[in-house]
């Protein structure tokens, strides 16, 4: 496994090492220390199974520097590290393609536990912005949601492929697609990560 580790403090860099380590013994580092470096290295590296960005470092700023990598390697899963950040701006960045924001304060056992989540298809949420309105704070979530469409739902929440989720529902790929996107019209998002949020927002999760 190869991972890039974006953050221009080293003593943050030196600290989550160890613990990233534990996600596979064999684990490859590359390092950066801002976002000119974070480029530079995920151009001269090719693909890396997880990129791990500082949300604030030189070179851009916040939420844009982040949006920027995601489009520059939009096939590089990608998670944002950072000390304290809005919740308008993690929503951005999870709408924008990251799979997961996590906080540096949170200790090591919750940062592994978001890690093998987003590795195994998933996408962490804050528990901190399961409880954020949106759409002027007080979203309208409809409750127009078949039983077959809740299903589908909860295999988002799962972190689950389009063939993944026909897989498991007993129909063809193509069936599942139409449910995804019917989702996501009447919950009125655009994208995975805005269906997991409303999902988890409504009170469902992987546990059900």
């Amino acid at each position: 496994m190869r991972m890039l580790l974006a953050d221009d403090h080293s003593l943050f860099r030196e600290g989550l090492k160890p613990v990233l380590m534990k996600l596979d013994p064999e684990l490859e580092i590359i390092e950066a220390i801002d976002y000119p470096s974070a480029f530079a290295t995920m151009h001269a590296a090719g693909e890396v199974d997880l990129a791990l960005i500082d949300l604030y470092m030189p070179g851009l700023l916040g939420v844009d520097g982040v949006m920027r990598f995601r489009s520059a390697f939009p096939k590089a899963p990608l998670v944002v590290f950072s000390a304290a950040a809005q919740a308008e701006h993690i929503h951005a960045l999870l709408v924008a393609g990251a799979l997961g924001y996590i906080c540096k304060s949170e200790p090591s056992e919750v940062i592994l536990g978001a890690l093998r989540l987003i590795l195994a298809g998933g996408i962490y949420i804050p528990p901190s912005l399961l409880d954020y309105r949106f759409m002027e704070h007080e979203p309208n979530y409809p409750a127009s949601l078949t039983s077959r469409q809740l299903d589908v739902l909860l295999q988002l929440v799962r972190g689950k492929t389009n063939r993944q989720i026909a897989d498991t529902i007993k129909v063809t790929e193509g069936t599942a697609k139409v449910h995804v996107a019917t989702i996501y019209r009447i919950l009125k998002v655009n994208s995975r990560a805005e269906a997991v949020l409303a999902a988890r927002m409504m009170g469902l999760d992987d546990t059900h």
